[in-house]
């Protein structure tokens, strides 16, 4: 899916670059201070997981020999606003509404003294749902027509409203995530300049600061030393 992605954004550069002289749609737009509008967009979110160091150790856990997680396809949206702090830098603003799934799976032993283990996979359905507040600097360059590439950095915190949902009986057991958490966040983008608004496509890598994952003395935490969260997402910015 992240290759797909790519592929769409790089085309999208090349025919940008083809382009002729034509007149400029919005040769005003840039000027003016303060911009609002509204953002969509696809996400992925997972883990970066870094394992127990006795994860090995038999003596210490001896049910657990794997942890995959798989990345889900999600959605974002919510307004946006820019504020013009110069001629390439503007600081950009939003409250977005995020929803997105990974799943989290355990290869668990369940005989030990067959000569081939018996392994028995237990999938987790983590889902999140994020009210997040980035706060990024945009850094963009000269306007080309009616476009310009621009890159973008800051930070990110997020709220997870589904963190504390109940977990029902039939998913246990299943880990819990804390609710808070700050990303630090860094992306590319291109600024089409249309006939009566400015589109923005971009791409942008989100990675979590803080250690995830809420202890509760099971072999399924203990596993882990350090659990971040990631989230890779594609944006449609109207303005």
């Amino acid at each position: 899916m992240k290759k797909v992605f790519l592929v769409i954004f790089l085309l999208g550069s090349v025919v940008v670059t083809a382009q002729r002289t034509t007149p400029q749609n919005l040769p005003n737009f840039d000027r003016k201070k303060l911009h609002f509008g509204f953002t969509v967009g696809l996400n992925t979110m997972d883990f970066a997981i870094q394992k127990a160091d006795d994860f090995f150790n038999n003596s210490v856990n001896n049910n657990i020999y794997a942890i995959e997680n798989q990345a889900k396809l999600g959605f974002q949206i919510g307004p946006v606003s820019s504020l013009r702090l110069g001629e390439y830098f503007d600081l950009r603003l939003l409250i977005n509404l995020s929803f997105g799934q990974r799943d989290l799976t355990y290869w668990v032993v369940q005989d030990t003294t067959a000569a081939n283990i018996q392994l028995t996979p237990h999938t987790m359905k983590i889902a999140s749902t994020f009210i997040e507040f980035p706060l990024l600097l945009k850094y963009k360059a000269s306007r080309v027509n009616n476009y310009s590439p621009y890159l973008i950095a800051g930070i990110n915190p997020r709220i997870d409203l589904a963190a504390r949902k109940k977990i029902k009986e039939e998913e246990m057991p299943k880990i819990r995530l804390t609710n808070r958490d700050i990303y630090y966040e860094m992306g590319i983008g291109i600024d089409f300049y249309l006939l009566y608004f400015k589109l923005s496509t971009e791409l942008k890598y989100s990675v979590g600061m803080a250690d995830v994952l809420v202890r509760d003395n099971t072999e399924y935490t203990s596993t882990i030393k350090k659990m971040n969260s990631r989230i890779f997402m594609i944006s449609l910015h109207f303005e």
